[in-house]
């Protein structure tokens, strides 16, 4: 065969011969640096979902490799142990064991370890070397322990795993990750999974060996997974739900098998789970004794020390929390301002370039006064929502939440909350939604019932555009109180206070509730409260950079689909059924589909200062909060007369709505008095639907989210009851 025949069979082999495709597993404890590697690896290349059943995010990306292969990485929940103790960490185990037949299961674990805390890191890698894959170490926070005096040898860390790969990265800097990419490309970091070097006692060294071998035989799970999963029957508690959930998926020969193994153990008196416990952790002291090396003078405070004295203090750090929150609302207007009156000033130039391109006609309408109005009304207040998921990214990549929630503690335990509490209320500041699903990390079951029926309290980002187009137009952007200097007075505006004000009412209320819960349908003792304190860290700007993109574009994903299709049937509802030509559009409107739904609930809301033309609105935003502005903006759009003043099309949702005036009385529809009380309403309704569905699946039922919806509604309707009566008797109305 001739060197050029040669040349072309091994040209048509490598094109017949596809790349590689690894799926790879990232697995560490919470606050070990997973996320920033995470998006450091795959960049803007992922894709976010839930898995199929459950509300437990699943979070995928890519890695082209050098050599052409792709890899799909799995970023698992952030867990301790892989004994499951929430659904978190029992789809972590499950997609590692491959029980999931949603998720395939992976070709290698890469498993982040944090330097600075690594024995209790290494007790998760223990047991992650049992599942039967090959492993890959990233180590991380190096830097913050040699701040502690630590120093942690990769090389002969992976010597005293038994050759387990080991790569030394900093995520932030980028440092190691080319290495770290050139080790999940290396054919020998997939070729088998490593060898178990701890052992237990004879006797549960055979039980172990016997359930895995029956795990294997009766039950056909893999040969590689059979002891991983044999470790766990043997050593949750009996009984236990955790247990029931585990023994679902087995054979009624492992059930009996093991309930013998259990009275065998408990007739020699073995805690078999302690057992393995205490052989894992004597094998990781082995480990770390062997890898690390301690300064002999470690400093007496570190850094994150120093900086406690301040952030944690009884005065000080109650001073520094607040500051830092107005510093957020402060921001959210002025910086905000400059681009969202640009995005404002596009939305009114397409609306007006698409009439002047359209003869005049319902099609014309649809599009300018329900689809361009609707949405370019909602998108408007992108700026503030941006704002909002940074400063959160900003606080947590620092480690200064964690902080925050050690703060909150002493106020929460009160309530009856938790301190764990902290973070799913926090999060709730930008949706209720993570903020509900967050809370399954409280062990409690009451304390996190206690906070899902609270979350929706906290004013979530859905609520930014109601409050900013109102504020906006009613609420004088002149300073409340500061300094002067060189004529100019330096502090809080007015809008700012306002804004501050609404959110700091619905975190009293949610405290309220659940302090009223706590001593009637949810009595329970004070939560005993236990959080780790990482240290804090230079935020990865590109880490928090895509977590913010990627909250954004759930807020404008939704806006081109859920509130597109609100904004033409609110259209639709609010131009049909047609009148006369020569009937105003003012009462076309009150005679439409909307006008009639709105006057029929006039009379409930009436006491509130709301006439039935925010009543369309809120009927509306039942669906999403933000749907208001929405419906606001294609109720005025459509009860203008177009074809006589094109000039109105120009006009911000916010000006209409300060220039209507009530036919009947003569007087401005809004005020700020009725502002005011609308957004009161606004912070303390259940205006979400789809906060509902999630806290009925969290809840396994309806009686909790019927419950939430009731007394939110009524809080609510009583709120701005005082709010705007309690005004007018003042002499604001």
């Amino acid at each position: 065969m001739s060197n050029r025949d040669s040349a072309l069979r091994d040209g048509a082999d490598a094109v017949r011969t596809p790349p590689r495709r690894i799926r790879l597993a990232l697995v560490g404890n919470p606050n070990c640096g997973k996320t920033t590697l995470f998006n450091a690896l795959t960049g803007m290349r992922q894709k976010v979902g839930n898995y199929p059943g459950i509300t437990v995010e699943h979070k995928e990306g890519i890695l082209r490799l050098p050599g052409g292969e792709t890899v799909t990485l799995i970023d698992l929940p952030g867990l301790y142990s892989l004994t499951p103790q929430s659904p978190d960490e029992q789809v972590a185990r499950d997609v590692l064991l491959g029980y999931r037949a949603d998720t395939p299961r992976p070709d290698l674990v890469l498993n982040v370890v944090d330097a600075s805390s690594l024995e209790r890191n290494l007790y998760l890698t223990s047991q992650l070397m049992d599942v039967g894959l090959p492993v890959l170490i990233a180590l991380t926070m190096n830097d913050t322990a040699g701040d502690i005096g630590v120093r942690v040898a990769p090389e002969a860390l992976s010597q005293s795993l038994g050759g387990v790969p080991v790569v030394a990265v900093n995520a932030t800097r980028n440092a190691g990750i080319a290495d770290l990419v050139g080790a999940i490309g290396a054919s020998d970091t997939v070729a088998a999974p490593p060898v178990r070097r701890w052992t237990l006692p004879p006797l549960a060294e055979r039980e172990v060996a016997e359930m895995a071998h029956l795990l294997e035989t009766v039950d056909d799970v893999p040969r590689a997974a059979a002891f991983s999963e044999a470790t766990l029957l043997l050593s949750l508690p009996d009984g236990s739900a955790a247990q029931t959930d585990a023994l679902r998926r087995h054979s009624p020969t492992i059930r009996e098998h093991l309930a013998q193994d259990l009275a065998n153990f408990h007739a020699d008196n073995i805690d078999l789970s302690q057992a393995i416990a205490e052989a894992r952790y004597a094998d990781v002291g082995r480990v770390v004794y062997q890898s690390v090396h301690r300064n002999a003078q470690t400093p007496p405070l570190t850094l994150s020390d120093k900086i406690d004295r301040v952030v944690l203090h009884r005065v000080w750090g109650y001073v520094l929390f607040l500051g830092v929150m107005g510093l957020l609302f402060q921001a959210m207007f002025t910086w905000a301002s400059i681009p969202a009156d640009a995005i404002s000033a596009g939305v009114d130039w397409l609306g007006q370039t698409v009439s002047a391109a359209m003869p005049p006609g319902d099609l014309r309408d649809l599009i300018v006064n329900g689809a361009i109005a609707g949405v370019g009304n909602t998108v408007v207040f992108l700026p503030q929502i941006l704002l909002l998921f940074l400063f959160i990214g900003f606080l947590e990549d620092t480690g200064y939440l964690a902080r925050a929630a050690f703060l909150m503690d002493r106020l929460m335990s009160r309530v009856g909350l938790h301190g764990k509490s902290f973070i799913p209320l926090l999060s709730s500041y930008a949706c209720a939604i993570p903020g509900v699903m967050a809370a399954r990390t409280i062990e409690s079951s009451r304390a996190r019932i206690l906070t899902i029926l609270v979350a929706p309290l906290m004013s979530c980002s859905a609520r930014i555009p109601v409050y900013a187009v109102l504020i906006g137009a009613f609420i004088p952007a002149t300073s409340a109180f500061g300094f002067t200097v060189a004529g100019r007075t330096w502090g809080p505006s007015w809008q700012a206070v306002t804004l501050f004000s609404m959110y700091a009412l619905g975190t009293v209320a949610a405290f309220g509730v659940a302090a009223l819960f706590n001593r009637t349908i949810l009595k329970s003792d004070a939560p005993t409260f236990l959080l780790e304190m990482p240290p804090y860290r230079l935020p990865s700007v590109r880490s928090v950079v895509l977590r913010m993109l990627e909250n954004a574009w759930t807020f404008v994903s939704r806006a081109g689909t859920v509130i597109l299709a609100l904004s033409v049937v609110l259209w639709f509802l609010s131009s049909y059924p047609k009148r006369s030509v020569d009937t105003p559009p003012s009462e076309v409107l009150r005679q439409s589909y909307a006008g009639t739904l709105g006057r029929a609930i006039e009379p409930v809301i009436a006491p509130l200062g709301f006439d039935w033309k925010i009543g369309i609105g809120l009927v509306a935003s039942f669906t999403a909060r933000e749907v208001f502005v929405t419906a606001m903006g294609t109720v005025y759009a459509v009860s203008e007369d177009v074809a006589a003043d094109e000039e109105k099309q120009s006009v911000a949702v916010g000006e209409k709505m300060k220039a209507d005036i009530n036919p009947r009385t003569g007087r401005p529809t809004f005020t700020p008095l009725v502002a005011v009380s609308l957004m009161v309403y606004y912070v303390l309704a259940m205006q979400c639907i789809s906060t509902v569905a999630v806290v009925k699946r969290e809840t396994n039922g309806w009686k909790w989210p019927l419950i939430q919806i009731a007394y939110m509604t009524a809080l609510a309707w009583l709120a701005s009851f005082i709010v705007y009566q309690g005004g007018r008797f003042l002499g604001f109305g």
